[in-house]
């Protein structure tokens, strides 16, 4: 596991900013979807659905990167490539979706957010890091 600095973490959650998350499909060909997440410690988390390419994806190899980008300038970017488990345990589904919504969508809408991406079928995923290269102000 590769330990994130706290300069990290502030660069990942100190704006709302989406992931872009490449997994590999069976026939080698990339395949790159944006996430919505959130940290629990050094650990990314995300939902998806169980049948989606990235699901299908991640059964059938967890390894992933994930790019998270600032689009102003000078510009700068996270980008963690990592080891990803999949769950589908219903309390941490539905307590992991609600923050994750409270974080996009905003507070008011968390529950009923997380409520609806909690629901059978949809998977917590977990991505452990195994090398993190942060890019800070690259214009400069």
């Amino acid at each position: 596991m590769h330990q994130m600095t706290s300069e990290h973490r502030n660069f990942l959650m100190e704006q709302v900013r989406t992931a872009k998350l490449a997994t590999v499909r069976e026939d080698a060909r990339p395949h790159v979807t944006p996430v919505w997440f959130v940290l629990d410690g050094d650990t990314l988390v995300f939902t998806t659905w169980h049948t989606s390419v990235k699901a299908v994806n991640i059964r059938r190899d967890g390894r992933v990167c994930l790019c998270v980008d600032d689009e102003k300038p000078p510009f700068s970017y996270i980008q963690i490539e990592g080891i990803a488990v999949m769950s589908a345990d219903s309390e941490e589904l539905n307590y992991w979706s609600t923050r994750i919504a409270g974080r996009y969508m905003g507070e008011d809408l968390a529950e009923a957010y997380g409520k609806r991406n909690s629901v059978e079928g949809e998977l917590l995923v977990r991505v452990t890091p195994t090398k993190v290269v942060f890019m800070k102000d690259v214009a400069n």
